[in-house]
């Protein structure tokens, strides 16, 4: 048995190399299924076999964002050019809902066409690597970030600007990112004014960050609801779900809901939903 430490070296790395070629055992292939969950540590992706979310029918109060990313989306499906999407706006407004539902639409539409891989925020500095896993492959990739925004000192955020638009080798033609955020320029007032009035050139820093966001193609606001759309919401819910409940029953009791809640969203009309199923002792669908 040889202890000449050069040859030791060479043999471990070369293990390593062939450990690297080699998938380990469970390996998940982009045919595995239509919808990833991206793991960083060890990286790898983790098939879903069944997604968290609505039909597309049942998104009330953002008819023209919903036709405006599902007519991406399709045009991206079919091979041709599309833009990377930021979904902003007031929190439970339907943003993630509507980017799972869009991707289910176009299943519908053409089976197998289009995965949906979602990356964590908190794994957005291993982008490169997730593209490394995807590059090359012939089906169409929808990479999904939700609730993406950075801080102050966070780095990470260059990798999805080189992911968006820079970079060498830039983004693959097979893949499109879709990210919601609660912030429109994805980085906090207060951290844009702290770094304004500690640099030495204070507006190229700012800027650097606040261009991120305008590297996406769309920008689509999601905003709080009146009380006819959030009613309208609740009521396609109890409707699709066949909750035996009179119509002015229904109203007064999500009105009375929403005011405890103190705001009147999607969200917040699933959960009444939630509450009131319960109540009747039906099963429901999520």
């Amino acid at each position: 048995m040889t202890t000449d430490p050069a040859l030791l070296g060479l043999l471990g790395r070369i293990a390593d190399s062939l450990e690297r070629l080699s998938p380990p055992p469970g390996h998940v292939t982009l045919d595995d299924a239509d919808a990833f969950v991206w793991h960083a540590s060890p990286p790898g992706l983790e098939a879903v076999p069944r997604v968290n979310r609505i039909d597309v029918a049942l998104l009330k109060g953002i008819d023209a964002q919903r036709d405006i990313l599902l007519d991406n989306t399709r045009r991206f499906a079919r091979g041709l050019p599309a833009n990377n999407a930021l979904l902003w706006g007031a929190r439970g407004t339907g943003k993630s809902s509507l980017v799972k539902a869009a991707h289910a639409a176009i299943l519908a539409e053409w089976p197998g066409s289009l995965a949906l891989v979602e990356i964590h925020r908190e794994d957005i500095a291993t982008l490169p690597h997730l593209l490394s896993a995807v590059r090359g492959s012939a089906r169409r990739i929808l990479l999904f970030c939700d609730d993406l925004s950075f801080e102050a000192a966070d780095e990470s955020y260059k990798s999805l600007k080189a992911l968006l638009e820079g970079g060498v080798e830039g983004r693959p033609d097979n893949v499109l990112f879709y990210a919601t955020s609660n912030r429109r320029h994805l980085m906090a007032r207060d951290m844009s004014e702290n770094e304004r009035s500690t640099a030495i050139h204070p507006g190229e820093i700012v800027e650097e960050k606040v261009s991120l966001s305008d590297r996406f193609g769309l920008w689509l606001g999601f905003h709080n609801l009146n009380q006819d759309t959030y009613l309208a919401i609740v009521e396609g819910y109890a409707t699709a779900f066949a909750l035996p409940i009179d119509a002015a029953h229904l109203r007064a009791q999500a009105i009375e809901w929403s005011m405890t809640r103190g705001s009147r969203t999607g969200r917040v009309a699933w959960q009444f939903i939630l509450d009131l199923a319960g109540r009747l002792e039906r099963r429901i669908n999520q």
